[in-house]
Protein backbone atom coordinates (compact mmCIF):
# COMPACT_ATOMS: atom_id res chain seq x y z
CA UNK A 1 0.00 0.00 0.00
CA UNK A 2 1.10 3.70 -1.11
CA UNK A 3 0.46 6.13 1.40
CA UNK A 4 3.40 8.25 1.79
CA UNK A 5 1.83 10.96 -0.13
CA UNK A 6 -0.82 11.80 2.21
CA UNK A 7 2.14 11.43 5.02
CA UNK A 8 3.73 14.08 3.72
CA UNK A 9 0.70 16.49 3.08
CA UNK A 10 -0.65 16.05 6.18
CA UNK A 11 3.41 16.87 7.60
CA UNK A 12 3.95 19.94 5.82
CA UNK A 13 0.23 20.98 6.87
CA UNK A 14 1.21 21.00 10.18
CA UNK A 15 4.18 22.76 9.38
CA UNK A 16 6.28 20.18 10.17
CA UNK A 17 10.05 19.72 8.48
CA UNK A 18 11.21 16.27 7.50
CA UNK A 19 13.99 17.11 9.99
CA UNK A 20 11.56 17.95 13.27
CA UNK A 21 9.14 15.27 12.34
CA UNK A 22 12.24 12.69 12.43
CA UNK A 23 13.20 14.01 15.59
CA UNK A 24 9.99 13.81 16.95
CA UNK A 25 9.53 10.04 15.55
CA UNK A 26 13.52 9.34 16.67
CA UNK A 27 14.26 8.27 13.65
CA UNK A 28 16.23 9.16 10.91
CA UNK A 29 15.07 11.88 8.41
CA UNK A 30 16.06 9.60 5.75
CA UNK A 31 13.72 7.34 7.09
CA UNK A 32 10.93 10.25 6.35
CA UNK A 33 12.40 10.55 3.19
CA UNK A 34 11.67 6.79 2.06
CA UNK A 35 8.17 6.53 3.85
CA UNK A 36 7.03 9.75 1.65
CA UNK A 37 8.28 8.85 -1.33
CA UNK A 38 6.78 5.17 -1.18
CA UNK A 39 10.57 3.71 -0.48
CA UNK A 40 10.00 2.04 2.43
CA UNK A 41 6.74 1.39 5.14
CA UNK A 42 6.03 1.99 8.80
CA UNK A 43 5.00 -0.14 11.21
CA UNK A 44 1.07 0.23 12.21
CA UNK A 45 2.49 1.68 15.63
CA UNK A 46 4.92 4.09 13.60
CA UNK A 47 1.99 5.51 11.67
CA UNK A 48 -0.32 5.75 14.60
CA UNK A 49 2.96 8.11 16.23
CA UNK A 50 2.82 9.99 13.43
CA UNK A 51 -0.74 10.93 13.38
CA UNK A 52 -0.40 11.90 17.00
CA UNK A 53 2.85 14.41 16.23
CA UNK A 54 1.28 15.83 13.43
CA UNK A 55 -2.40 15.90 14.76
CA UNK A 56 -4.20 14.41 12.35
CA UNK A 57 -5.80 11.18 13.40
CA UNK A 58 -8.15 11.12 9.69
CA UNK A 59 -4.70 10.17 7.80
CA UNK A 60 -4.35 7.20 10.81
CA UNK A 61 -7.75 6.38 10.26
CA UNK A 62 -7.28 6.32 6.41
CA UNK A 63 -4.02 4.16 6.23
CA UNK A 64 -5.54 1.40 8.86
CA UNK A 65 -8.47 1.28 6.57
CA UNK A 66 -6.43 0.59 3.93
CA UNK A 67 -4.62 -1.82 5.59
CA UNK A 68 -7.84 -3.41 6.36
CA UNK A 69 -9.04 -3.79 3.44
CA UNK A 70 -6.09 -4.97 1.65
CA UNK A 71 -5.94 -7.62 3.97
CA UNK A 72 -9.44 -8.72 3.31
CA UNK A 73 -9.20 -8.46 -0.44
CA UNK A 74 -5.92 -10.75 -0.32
CA UNK A 75 -8.05 -13.36 1.82
CA UNK A 76 -11.08 -13.42 -0.72
CA UNK A 77 -8.57 -13.60 -3.41
CA UNK A 78 -6.85 -16.68 -1.96
CA UNK A 79 -9.85 -18.23 -0.97
CA UNK A 80 -10.75 -18.60 -4.70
Amino acid sequence: MQYGSLLKRYRQIRGFSQEELAERMHMPRSTISKVENNKMELKISDVVRWGQITNAPEVVDKILRGFYETEINDIDRRAI
